[in-house]
């Protein structure tokens, strides 16, 4: 059961509920930038970086790497004014990261002007299905803009495609035209509200009920899925302060008895599987086998919600034979399947540790609950 709560209070929060835990959570804010197509000034070129410090009207420059597979644009010189996307946003001492590659969202589709390339999302797995999917991107687009069909495509019909494909290019269309006469810098797109993401990205995947505390959200949201609308404080109702706070704990229980260590650090996170008070009743292999297997599914939620990317090393309790290490990385694949963000398991190393990777897509949990504290100060 896949609940998302919308609550509209002094401190927005969205959040995706699955089978009643918070499995994913996002801090909606004045002044998100990820997305948002901005005319920047070239300050200074890094010729030993390959890159580029562009004013964009931030407090930081923002970092723009110059040789980009899919643009096939010239270098800039200093100066210059170029058009560019908020790929990651600020974080610490680092200003955003850019890109000349611009990518406009839609519910079935990404739509990239700089490039001619068709591609499916890597959640479409079936052969038939994406060879088709590419036939049809590529008969939308004609040689005039790249696509990228996303999981919503799969089953949507073609004449829908080729309508959002023509609404995104003619967004793509007034960037375009706005930005020789525009101040620089300046905004020429904004980025998609935090609600509009959300429902983009959960759609496809299937969403049982929406319940919000704003009548607003459920008029925006009505056809998606049934909508309740709760006038009493839903952070109380679901419990959602009180599996934050466990969020942000370095250890965690399973129900088992044993515990999750979670430690992120600045390389890497590391997650320590250990057995605390979980004892089996059999023999010791089948103990741990059945501990790490129950690990599996609580690593991904941990994972998802705290919003961990990067390199992340999992120890999992030794296991002696393959062919429980083999069913161990397996159920891991299995968690991390309904993962929005991409999500990579390595295998493991000669030491027995499991290596896996998570693209960043927004700041860690800890880090955007700190951030929606100072703007509420």
């Amino acid at each position: 059961m896949r609940t998302l709560l919308v609550h509209q209070g002094e401190k927005p929060l969205i959040g995706i509920l699955e089978d009643g835990q918070l499995a994913e959570v996002f801090f909606p804010q004045e002044g998100d930038t990820a997305e948002a197509v901005l005319l920047g000034r070239v300050e200074r070129i890094v010729p030993g970086m390959k890159a580029a410090f562009v004013d964009i009207g931030q407090e930081k420059n923002g970092f723009l790497p110059l040789e980009e597979k899919n643009t096939g644009l010239p270098y800039p010189k200093t100066g210059d004014a170029v058009i560019v996307q908020i790929r990651k946003e600020a974080q610490g001492v680092k200003g955003a990261f850019l890109t000349r590659d611009i990518s406009l969202c839609g519910e079935t589709m990404l739509l990239t002007p700089m490039s001619r390339m068709v591609g499916v999302s890597s959640k479409i797995t079936e052969d038939g299905k994406r060879k088709a999917l590419k036939e049809t991107g590529r008969a939308i687009a004609q040689e005039r803009f790249g696509l990228v069909m996303r999981t919503a495509a799969e089953n949507a019909p073609e004449e829908e495609l080729a309508a959002e494909a023509e609404r995104l290019f003619q967004q793509w269309e007034q960037i375009r035209r706005a930005a020789p006469t525009a101040h620089v810098p300046s905004v020429l797109m904004q980025p998609r509200s935090t609600l509009e993401a959300v429902l983009d990205d959960y759609r496809p995947r299937g969403i049982d009920q929406i319940v919000t505390d704003d009548p607003a959200v459920a008029e925006k949201a009505a056809g998606i899925a049934p909508v309740q609308v709760i006038p009493e404080n839903l952070l109380t109702i679901y419990k959602i302060e009180s599996q934050l706070k466990k969020a942000q704990e370095r250890r965690v229980w399973l129900s088992s008895g044993g515990t999750l260590v979670i430690d992120p650090c600045e390389a890497m996170t590391v997650i320590d599987v250990n057995t605390a008070k979980f004892t089996g009743k059999r023999e010791l292999e089948d103990t741990v086998l059945r501990l790490n297997l129950e690990a599996c599914g609580e690593i991904a939620r941990q994972v998802r919600l705290r919003n961990l990317s990067g390199i992340i090393i999992i120890d999992m309790i030794d296991m002696k034979t393959p062919e429980h290490r083999q069913m161990v990385l397996d159920a891991l694949e299995e968690a991390f399947a309904s993962d929005r963000v991409k999500t990579v398991i390595h295998g493991l190393t000669s030491l027995g540790l499991v290596e896996m990777t998570r693209k960043r897509s927004r700041p860690p949990l800890r880090e955007m609950l700190a951030k929606q504290e100072e703007a509420h100060e």
